[in-house]
């Protein structure tokens, strides 16, 4: 016999409905990351048991599932709070070198899973959370406030070492020295030197401090003929241009002499061991003084290609005679240095120019690893030999990283080995690499720490807040202001990265080779060559700038100052982007900003280590969560030119109604203010008018959950 339910009483169709009815899942609470909140221990050794946590909304889903591996283990609940429940299990002990997980949720008839990218209806491998035992990062690198410095044209703190007119010849020109430091560099600035030096970061460093900043990261200061110094002369030494000239002989080149075994002042400068000996005593003493201040400092290591006046090469013959060097291999087949070259014609000695040069430059000849284990070998012993006693520095960047080596395969055999012999001279040291593009193959916790963020920071950000390229050489008015394009990209390219390398990772809007920050605002296209210099700096919007800083010292990762930027420096790509720091001329508001904002980064953990949750995007304006089980902080930019109201579901968060949130700092298209106001989330709702040009940090009051 059948039942109609239009034949139920009403107590027997509540009933039917209840037990029937599935509940909704809430998929904005499903959560998890690599953070520690949700992997004990985030970072774990070999043989360590790891606890996987989940977290969901309180009582809505039936089963959660990890699937590591291939196998299945089905979560509990361990704890609960008034708003979510957090399931947990625990893995045997780790054994493997890497192991792959996600997540399965079942709420009813709904099922979905969880990976690095969020909730999804079907699983994507790429995406996959991953652990790597062993793999550890620096703790002191973590969310660390670094500080870039292109030591020419930072501080000229020693005039007595400065590079002379005609001091020798390259690239086509004789250096020289730049009188007025305010001028703006050449289009052809390679040889153009304004003084800075070592003894101008030692007599800067209060000023460093008092910025916050932690971290200083010198581009390279080994003997080069550049003020770039890409292109190393000699591994071993500090140039004495940067250094000290204790020994300062010979003379300049005269009457149009381009022969540079001429220069004898620049050969005396370069190659006496008096000299190179004191510039390694400076640098020593510096980074003495940069520990004692509890700041840390990190060597840029060019390893891919060296330069053509390399002693090891000698094309310019200022080492040829002189006493303990040997001959070189562009003078000489015979010399010992023969191999660290590929050459193309084995019957052009003497002199023989037919090396292999970085993307056909003669002037960067590219070391040629696979035919030379002595080359290979003794630069790993440069690796070891900068971050142990007595240099002790913290670390490397390493230059076009990826390029080293002619195979992919060498490559990362080459970066294993230089892992293996930094890390046992200095387990604490940060490996930090230059790379565009998915840095996937060399994160697993056997090469690189982390990268220069390029494509999870830099880029998204430049195009949603100015729509112009990182090299100011293309405009994209699709880009501008579009949330998708900026969610999505960060959203990939950050699940490209291990939890342990992206709180590493090191965050820049400028640096030496693209556009300052403060120029793309214009929204304009150009170089110094095509524009001039002045136009870098025209039309500016030091509110646009803010806003960026603000994301910078709110996102994931080690927010990295270009020196200058927060002093207003402006300009175009390589070579306007190198302009001397403006001592005397800085913008005193915007480094007055730059401090208070660093000391709000360095005074909430959850932004160094928190986990990231985005709450909202629209047309130019994004707004995003950093939280952990103790704070919570949200982030809004409005980068429209109106005042723009939300209302933004917090609750995902872990901020319940009634929640105070506290106003940190409030920028605007003028200035900013430090005004501590206040909100009350109301209806798990924090409602906001956020001003035109601006960027808001709110954090969370305590309250009891």
């Amino acid at each position: 016999m059948g039942y109609s339910f239009r034949n139920y009483t009403k107590a027997q169709k509540v009933q039917t409905y209840v037990f029937q009815c599935k509940p909704a899942l809430h998929s904005e609470a499903l959560f998890a990351d690599g953070t520690g909140d949700y992997r004990i221990p985030a970072e774990p050794m070999p043989g360590d048991s790891v606890k996987l946590k989940f977290r969901t909304a309180k009582g809505n889903v039936d089963k959660v599932f990890l699937i590591c591996d291939g196998n299945r283990f089905e979560m509990k609940v361990g704890e609960s709070d008034r708003i979510f429940d957090y399931y947990e299990v625990c893995l045997p002990p780790v054994r493997k070198e890497y192991i792959e997980y996600y997540y399965e949720v079942f709420a009813g008839n709904s099922m979905c899973y969880y990976n690095k990218i969020g909730v999804q209806t079907e699983i994507n491998p790429a995406y996959n959370f991953s652990i790597m035992p062993g793999f550890k990062t620096p703790d002191w690198a973590k969310g660390a406030v670094m500080y870039q410095i292109y030591v020419d044209r930072f501080c000229n703190g020693d005039r007595s070492n400065d590079v002379l007119d005609n001091e020798y010849y390259y690239i086509g020109d004789f250096a020289r020295h730049v009188d007025d430091w305010k001028k703006y560099p050449d289009a052809m600035d390679v040889r153009s030197f304004y003084g800075g030096d070592l003894q101008g970061v030692m007599n800067k460093l209060d000023y460093l401090q008092d910025l916050g900043v932690e971290v200083i990261y010198l581009n390279p200061i080994f003997v080069s003929p550049s003020n770039h110094k890409y292109d190393i002369q000699d591994y071993d030494y500090v140039d004495p241009h940067f250094g000290k000239i204790v020994k300062d002989e010979g003379s300049v080149l005269v009457n149009g002499d381009k022969i540079n075994k001429n220069s004898t002042r620049y050969i005396s400068r370069v190659t006496n061991k008096e000299n190179l000996e004191a510039s390694n005593e400076l640098f020593r003493r510096l980074v003495e003084e940069i520990h004692r201040r509890g700041m840390k400092v990190i060597l840029d290591g060019v390893f891919n290609h060296c330069g053509s006046f390399n002693k090891w090469l000698d094309r310019e013959l200022i080492y040829e005679g002189q006493e303990g060097y040997e001959p070189g291999a562009y003078p000489s087949a015979e010399s010992p240095y023969r191999s660290f070259f590929k050459f193309y014609d084995e019957n052009a000695w003497p002199y023989n120019g037919s090396y292999d040069g970085w993307w056909g430059h003669d002037t960067l000849p590219k070391l040629n690893y696979e035919d030379s284990t002595e080359l290979y070998n003794y630069i790993l012993h440069i690796g070891r030999k900068w971050v142990s006693p007595p240099y002790n520095v913290d670390g490397w960047r390493l230059d076009v990283a990826a390029d080293l080596g002619h195979s992919e395969e060498f490559n990362h055999r080459f970066w294993r080995d230089f892992r293996r012999v930094v890390k046992e001279a200095n387990p604490n040291a940060i490996i930090l690499a230059e790379h565009y593009g998915d840095p996937r193959n060399w994160l697993y916790g056997d090469q690189w720490d982390t990268v220069m963020n390029y494509d999870a920071f830099m880029e998204p950000i430049t195009w949603f807040l100015t729509g112009v390229e990182k090299h100011s050489d293309e405009f994209r008015g699709d880009l501008l202001g579009n949330p998708d394009a900026l969610i999505g990209s960060l959203r990939h390219h950050m699940s490209r990265f291990h939890q342990q390398s992206l709180e590493v990772s090191m965050n820049e809007l400028s640096n030496h080779d693209h556009s300052r920050f403060l120029t793309r605002t214009n929204k304009r296209v150009g170089r110094t060559h095509t524009l001039g210099p002045e136009a870098a700096n025209e039309n500016i919007n030091k509110g646009v700038f803010r806003e960026a800083v603000v994301f910078q010292m709110t996102w994931p990762g080690a927010p990295t100052i270009y020196y200058g930027d927060e002093a207003g420096l402006c300009g175009w790509t390589d070579p306007d982007n190198r302009r001397t720091y403006p001592w005397g001329h800085e913008d005193r508001d915007l480094i007055l900003f730059h401090r208070d904002i660093i000391k709000i980064h360095k005074e909430n953990e959850v932004l160094k280590r928190g986990s990231l949750m985005f709450l909202y995007g629209a047309h130019k304006v994004f707004a995003y969560g950093r939280f952990n089980r103790k704070d919570k902080m949200v982030i809004i930019l409005n980068n429209n030119y109106e005042e723009t109201s939300l209302c933004l579901s917090v609750d995902r968060l872990g901020i319940m109604s009634g929640t105070t949130m506290r106003q940190l700092i409030l920028t605007t298209e003028d200035s900013y203010i430090l005004e501590s106001k206040r909100y009350v989330v109301e209806d798990n709702q924090l409602r906001i008018s956020v001003p035109k040009i601006s960027a808001i940090v709110l954090k969370a009051e305590p309250t009891t959950i």
